[in-house]
């Protein structure tokens, strides 16, 4: 079983004269950490309070993870901080591989999910050609630590635009993925290969829904975004022009604006 330890939480409040709205919780993506959404922090203006946890072993959480997590382990620690904070339920945002998290949540307690954002992922389960490739970063992370894992992901996260025009973005991932510990990306690469198909769950899916996905995503490409969306009853789609992987990082005003449109109609 993966290691647990209880993840260190950024957190934003509505200022006073803000009515409470609900609680947004959002599952940063692998392999950075929870400072990934401190530009959607500022959501807590709309009246949200903002959870965004640094899942086991990334950024400031707790101890490390062991080589056997499994999805269902980070979906755990998240409904163990909202038992921790006595939050009923909670809009669920999760991007790339958090995206998994969020489906393991909905799967495990959908009480707990008033909503779902999920951005840049799919449903499927790891198709069998992408294990190479796993175990081969798996190799490179044993080698070489967190900076192998940079430089093998960072080009692939983020879009043509952003690498032509925002150096401060490539570097602020790579600083990202510098703070993680050890042994996290080889405990998250385990993770995301034993993943369970979501694609069955799609339809059972009741909640409000919002799809996100950057028109420049290589790793998942729009195509997957609007399959989700289409396998979700009532799901809304938003594509973010000239963002990859990250649309909160490389175009943060419009991934913020997405989100508010949403969360302004729960």
């Amino acid at each position: 079983m993966a290691r647990t330890g209880r993840p260190r939480v950024l957190e934003s409040r509505p200022p006073a004269h803000v009515p409470v709205r609900g609680t947004l919780v959002l599952i940063h993506a692998f392999p950075v950490n929870a400072r990934f959404w401190e530009a959607q922090l500022g959501l807590a203006n709309e009246g949200w309070h903002v959870l965004a946890p640094h899942l086991r072993g990334f950024g400031e959480a707790e101890g490390g993870t062991a080589a056997d997590t499994r999805i269902d382990d980070y979906a755990s620690d998240v409904e163990a901080l909202l038992a921790e904070r006595g939050v009923g339920s909670a809009v669920i945002g999760g991007l790339s591989t958090r995206g998994y998290t969020a489906f393991a949540l909905y799967r495990r307690a959908p009480q707990l999910v008033r909503g779902l954002i999920l951005a840049d992922t799919r449903a499927e389960a790891d198709p069998p050609g992408a294990r190479p490739n796993r175990l081969r970063l798996i190799d490179a992370a044993r080698v070489g630590g967190v900076s192998a894992v940079a430089d093998e992901m960072v080009p692939k996260l983020l879009g043509a635009t952003t690498h032509a025009r925002r150096p401060d973005v490539v570097a602020a991932v790579r600083a990202l993925i510098g703070e993680s510990h050890a042994d996290a990306p080889i405990g998250a690469l385990h993770a995301l290969m034993t993943r369970p198909d979501s694609t069955p769950l799609l339809g059972s899916i009741t909640v409000p829904t919002l799809v996100i996905v950057g028109d420049e995503d290589e790793l998942t490409p729009p195509a997957l975004s609007e399959k989700i969306a289409r396998g979700i009853p009532g799901a809304q789609l938003v594509t973010i022009p000239g963002a990859g992987h990250f649309p909160n990082l490389e175009r943060p005003e419009a991934f913020n604006a997405a989100v508010v449109a949403f969360l302004s109609r729960l």
